[in-house]
């Protein structure tokens, strides 16, 4: 038998021994490394009186394994050398989106499918011109390029794009470029302002939709929302990620055609960065919400769908346990926002009363925001360092500046640091971490992702399983 002869026969055994997914739903939680989903589950036992797990409907899938997740510039990856990886298997440099390490352009997942006649929808809680979505359409040797890679977008033709918005719509270097709104009309694409216009046009029949967060007279010449509100601050009438992925839900599965959907869970990332354990819980919760949804959809098509949940790195170095042998995660829900939203609070108090603001007053707004000098009980040295802080603040009202975080009072940022060593949560860095990521997997080939792998192994077992 010839050579040709014996790969086509091991290709038809290989197909016919796991399946063929006509539906693939591929999860990715930017910066969920295995501890903050196990902080979740572990919050959500102590939340009802227990010692334990809650299991999220991810960890219940039958399939777990770990992914490696280095980049071919470092040992620790960003997150769009991570999401190429992600999106096609090749490994490439930090920064890099799209392009191999030789800068060449790499088929995606969603590219490849597509050709196949696989409807895409790729979605995020953050802009949809962001790195992991990114880099399942677009191509550039700066990630930043946000302009070139929301044109990109445009030109994919894919069927449906949600998140906040488009991060840079203009092109800064050409001011009087066409903006990205208007360019992917212009494609064909429609602009869903919230969730009842994109359920009328999906309705309607529309096949290429943008859903993006409601902003009533948006300038579109201007930088839209870098994301949708945290759950933690959840406002009415906001977009969520379990609403995102029920739209594209269901305009992709209105005609039976075979679809590819990526849903990123990307303020777990953001939320990471910034040490706020209470808000990174809130967004797995929400994220594992959007995952329960594909599970329901599979439930129904056993023998067609594979779910793949996974991330591209881990963010924070988030460690359970920071001092003996306990852990109160109960404490957390004193948190009554993320730490942006806390800050902006504080913002307002500091306006208001300036150098006027008293300590007493700071003590009373931390004890309402987290709980501090409550539920809460502050070490004589912890009391003395913040007050510390407080008078440094009023002789030198500066802010500090983190990825995804700007303009923060220092003593907001100590006082969650302190809500968090309470809670005997403890952190690294704020930055990425080379830890390996979770993998869980259920459905059509599923099993081919357990054990110990390398991030670069996934997508083309997706590409082969949909053969």
């Amino acid at each position: 038998m010839r050579r040709s002869s014996i790969l086509l026969l091991l290709l038809l055994t290989t197909i016919l021994s796991f399946g063929q997914a006509k539906y693939v739903f591929y999860f990715i939680g930017d910066g969920m490394g295995p501890n903050v989903v196990l902080l979740t589950e572990m919050y959500l036992a102590q939340r009802n009186g227990e010692i334990g797990v809650k299991p999220l409907c991810m960890t219940q899938f039958p399939h777990y394994g770990t992914a490696t997740t280095f980049s071919t510039s470092n040992s620790i990856t960003d997150s769009s050398a991570a999401g190429t990886c992600l999106a096609s298997g090749e490994k490439t440099k930090n920064n890099v989106l799209g392009l191999n390490a030789n800068g060449e352009h790499v088929p995606t997942i969603a590219e490849i499918l597509q050709e196949r006649g696989y409807k895409v929808g790729l979605m995020t809680s953050v802009s949809i011109d962001h790195a992991t979505p990114g880099a399942f359409y677009g191509q550039s040797a700066n990630r930043n390029s946000y302009y070139t890679i929301g044109k990109q977008l445009a030109d994919s033709r894919f069927n449906f794009f949600g998140g906040s918005s488009f991060y840079q719509p203009v092109d800064p270097k050409n001011p009087s470029s066409t903006n990205l709104y208007d360019y992917a009309e212009q494609a064909g694409y429609v602009f869903a302002h919230g969730i009842e216009e994109a359920q009328s046009f999906i309705a309607g029949g529309k096949e290429q939709v943008i859903l993006i967060q409601k902003n009533e007279g948006q300038d579109r010449t201007k930088p839209g929302e870098g994301h949708i509100p945290y759950a933690i601050d959840r406002v009415p009438n906001a977009l969520t990620l379990p609403q995102i992925t029920k739209c594209a839900m269901e305009m992709l599965t209105a005609s039976g055609d075979p679809f590819f959907m990526m849903v990123e869970g990307g303020q777990i990332d953001w939320a990471n960065h910034a040490n706020d354990a209470a808000s990174a819980i809130q967004e797995v919760i929400e994220f594992d919400a959007s995952i329960q949804m594909a599970y329901e959809f599979y439930q129904s098509h056993p023998d067609e769908t594979l779910i793949i949940v996974t991330a591209d790195h881990e963010t924070g170095g988030l460690a359970l346990g920071n001092d003996k042998y306990v852990l109160h995660l109960d404490l957390l829900d004193n948190q009554k926002g993320s730490i942006s939203s806390i800050n902006s609070r504080f913002e307002e108090l500091y306006k208001q009363y300036g150098k006027k603001l008293t300590f007493d007053q700071v003590k009373a707004f931390f004890n309402q925001e987290l709980g501090l000098y409550g539920n809460v009980n502050l070490t004589e040295e912890e009391n003395a360092q913040l007050l510390k802080t407080f008078k440094e603040m009023k002789k030198n009202a500066q802010t500090t500046s983190s990825m995804y975080n700007d303009n923060i009072y220092p003593i907001c940022k100590e006082a969650m640091g302190l809500l968090n060593k309470h809670a005997k949560v403890g952190w690294t860095t704020h930055s990425h971490s080379a830890a390996a990521v979770p993998v869980f997997a259920i459905g059509v080939g599923a099993e081919r992702f357990s054990g110990y792998m390398d991030n670069s192994q996934i997508a083309p077992l997706i590409i082969e399983i949909c053969q």
